[in-house]
């Protein structure tokens, strides 16, 4: 039996109906709208578990769809969180934080080699009365913070920055590495006597999480 954990109630429905298509019906198949953070909730009701896979990376689906705000290559709302009905859309934390702060998310977040220069830009933005509304507005303030460099190398410099800006705030919006922590910290009692678990990381903050966590609670004999 395989059971499903996602914190975005839009792609779950979508999901669950798909599977159910297919022939996954509620005897193979249980979807439940929960972070993986909560993995020890899940466990108590539902397992241990054999076979425990973090899947860690964002779906087509919500890139996709330019009301989600998750990608530079559309206009939308500036929004990028997993699950739209809870926390700070990404525009409202912009608004919060300095210049320091925006700085170091995103170097932290995402190795922004540019994170100075694209901090000071949004503040200036903020400052001269300028909204940053929309995945366009953001994108427009990235390319303005990159203009010292050579016109040549403009174009994809704005393309990769655009990139990790948005990586690093969905990052933020969503407390991802907050949750993925909680999850690795849970993982050992969520597992059945010999179960195993795979996390899938797609850049390398999760992956150093991954790793250091692993490497601690080996440490400890679990």
């Amino acid at each position: 039996h395989l059971y499903g954990l996602d914190v975005d109630p839009i792609e779950s429905v979508r999901t669950r109906d798909r599977l159910a298509a297919a022939g996954f019906g509620p005897d193979r198949f249980t979807l439940i709208q929960t972070n993986f953070a909560n993995i020890d909730q899940v466990a108590a009701s539902h397992g241990p578990f054999d076979f425990i896979l973090a899947d860690l990376g964002v779906s087509s689906m919500q890139i996709d769809n330019p009301a989600r705000g998750f990608s530079y290559k559309a206009d939308g709302p500036l929004d990028l969180r997993l699950n739209p009905e809870a926390g700070q859309p990404a525009a409202r934390r912009l608004q919060e934080m300095d210049e320091a702060e925006i700085s170091g998310m995103l170097t932290e977040n995402a190795d922004e080699p540019f994170a100075e220069q694209i901090a000071r830009a949004i503040v200036r933005a903020r400052r001269s009365g300028q909204q940053i509304r929309t995945t366009t507005d953001l994108r427009r303030i990235i390319a303005d913070a990159l203009s010292f460099l050579p016109k040549q190398e403009q174009k994809e410099a704005v393309k990769k920055s655009c990139a990790r800006t948005f990586q690093a705030l969905r990052i933020d919006v969503n407390r991802e590495y907050e949750v993925l922590y909680e999850l690795l910290r849970k993982l050992p009692e969520a597992l059945a006597p010999g179960g195993r678990a795979a996390i899938l990381t797609f850049h390398s903050g999760e992956d150093r999480l991954v790793k250091h966590v692993f490497r601690e609670q080996k440490k400890q004999g679990l």
